[in-house]
């Protein structure tokens, strides 16, 4: 019988990007090590075991520490525009390998290949982003107080950037912070998710062609594997100027107070609870688009995916009608066959958290007007493919205040003004992204104002979801305050340093301040 993997390519891109029949999970550019220990990858497509990647230990921990600390002392003297040469050939290297790469996204992942694609797209589109940005990375020059003195501020590599991302964008969000670190004359270790190792490997893989053939050292990129107390061996080394890191409210307050405890930096992108706004202005066809996608695009496991939609009550019925037709459109299954719109939830400890939350939206007093489940039958063998669900709640309950990374969307009526609206819009913990349907141009500007949405994206007219590399990715309150990807994101990477200098043959005091000697 053909299985998946062989029917769809899987086998022939795991080869091309040096996944397959692996034992090495810590990497110092193209050298790996290997320890007794391993992690198991499994597609949650069809519940295969797909290759098994070593933990890193402590002792592999130190000859990457030791490797990138010796890279940094070399790479941080290349001009930046070298170094964003280095990025333009991984850029073209991820365009060559853009199919097998968003192929294995897909397959260790669950999310849509077309979401797959659009995934090493990003990196690709951010790789663009810091080629041009190696060539800007500015200061500031300010007058001095002082007469015959001059003030500039610049800026500095950092030193070593700690990386900690997610399964739910396994690549993109590495090259995120890899590909503007890099241009900052940064070096980079990488400890991707536990539940997509193989990602990992595979971009590691591909750096280290580009590292290889520019007689780079190998330091400038590395990758440990495995869980917890391994990326605790990076959030705990004061070696580590900066940790970057991606996933729960709950896993980012740990990381936090564990590197502020030696006074370093955290770049954190944590949980969401994104709502859309829907008035009575709203076009209801650009409305149900952006929900459902919003809501159910990556199996509802973005962290920018749509949870709550709150609605207009002389709209209410309308939009609720409408997005019910929707979603029995919606195709689940494999996620490698295009013909279907959602994949495959994480794992079947996920499936358990959806069907908690499916149980708790009742014991609260909510109403599932769409009711979910989990997929049983012909191709849903590996038990992680469940089904859209919404819900009419109140946005005080507790779960609706919660996020649960599963495709279930909450329907909450609101009436009166606009500003009650923004009001339960804001009224949980999280601000990552938001926005409003409305063809009211009062209304779209109050939702962008000072008193409109809390959040660090705020939209009109598009979904929650979907960002593009430009614009700084992050968000506020318990989203953890960080910014990656565009505008001025690079800062972050790098150590401010404000310089002032004399060319006069005296010195005065800056605020008039007298000290003379004879």
């Amino acid at each position: 019988m053909t299985t998946i993997a062989q029917k769809f390519g899987i086998e022939q891109a795991l080869k091309q990007l040096g996944v397959h029949d692996i034992n090495a999970g810590t990497s110092t550019g193209n050298q790996y090590f290997a320890s007794g220990e391993v992690l198991e990858s499994y597609s949650p497509v069809d519940g295969q075991l797909i290759a098994k990647v070593s933990i890193t230990t402590p002792e592999e921990y130190q000859k990457v520490m030791q490797a990138a600390t010796q890279s940094f002392q070399t790479f941080r003297r290349i001009p930046a525009p070298k170094r964003g040469e280095y990025v333009r050939q991984f850029g073209d290297k991820l365009r060559q390998n853009k199919e097998a790469l968003g192929k294995l996204v897909s397959y260790e992942m669950g999310k849509s290949l077309q979401e797959g694609y659009g995934e090493v797209q990003e990196m690709i589109d951010i790789c663009d982003f810091a080629v041009g940005l190696s060539r800007q990375l500015h200061g500031l020059t300010m007058h001095s107080e002082r007469p015959g003195h001059r003030m500039y501020e610049q800026y500095h590599s950092l030193g070593i950037v700690g990386i900690i991302s997610a399964f739910n964008f396994p690549v993109a969000v590495w090259a995120w912070n890899t590909a503007l670190a890099w241009i900052c004359g940064d070096v980079c270790i990488w400890k991707p998710s536990e539940k997509t190792p193989l990602c990992g490997i595979a971009c590691q893989n591909i750096i280290a062609e580009v590292l290889k053939e520019n007689n780079l050292p190998e330091g400038i990129s590395c990758l440990i594997n495995g869980e917890a107390t391994v990326a605790e061996m990076m959030t705990k080394d004061a070696r580590i100027p900066l940790i970057s890191a991606t996933g729960s409210t709950r896993m980012g307050k740990i990381v936090a107070q564990t590197v502020a405890a030696r006074l370093g930096k955290t770049l954190l992108e944590l949980g969401g609870n994104n709502a859309i706004i829907v008035t009575p202005d709203a076009d209801i066809k650009m409305t149900i688009i952006g929900a459902v996608f919003g809501a159910v695009g990556t199996a509802g496991q973005r962290c920018t995916s749509t949870r709550r939609l709150i609605i207009h009550e002389s709209i209410y019925d309308t939009v609720k009608q409408a997005l019910t037709s929707a979603y029995k459109q919606i195709r689940i299954g494999n996620p490698l066959d295009e013909n279907n719109h959602v994949g495959p939830i994480i794992d079947k400890k996920s499936v358990t958290q959806y069907q908690q939350a499916l149980e708790k939206i009742i014991t609260e007093g909510g109403k599932l007007i769409v009711p979910g489940g989990v997929l049983t039958g012909e191709g849903y063998e590996s038990g992680c493919y469940v089904q859209p669900a919404i819900a009419e709640v109140e946005n005080s309950f507790e779960i609706v205040q919660s996020e649960t990374f599963a495709p279930i969307l909450y329907l909450i009526k609101y009436s009166g003004t606009l500003e009650n609206a923004i009001a339960l819009q804001n009224g949980v913990a999280q601000g990552l992204s938001s926005a409003i349907m409305t063809n009211n141009l009062r209304e779209a500007e109050l939702f962008l104002s000072v008193a409109g949405s809390d959040c660090g994206i705020s939209n009109v007219n598009i979904g929650t979801s979907g960002a593009e590399i430009g614009g700084a990715f992050g968000g506020e309150k318990e989203t953890g305050g960080g910014r990656e990807s565009g505008s001025d994101a690079w800062k972050v990477y790098m150590r401010r340093q404000t310089n002032t200098i004399n060319y006069t043959t005296s010195l005065p005091l800056s605020q008039g301040i007298k000290f003379d000697l004879d």
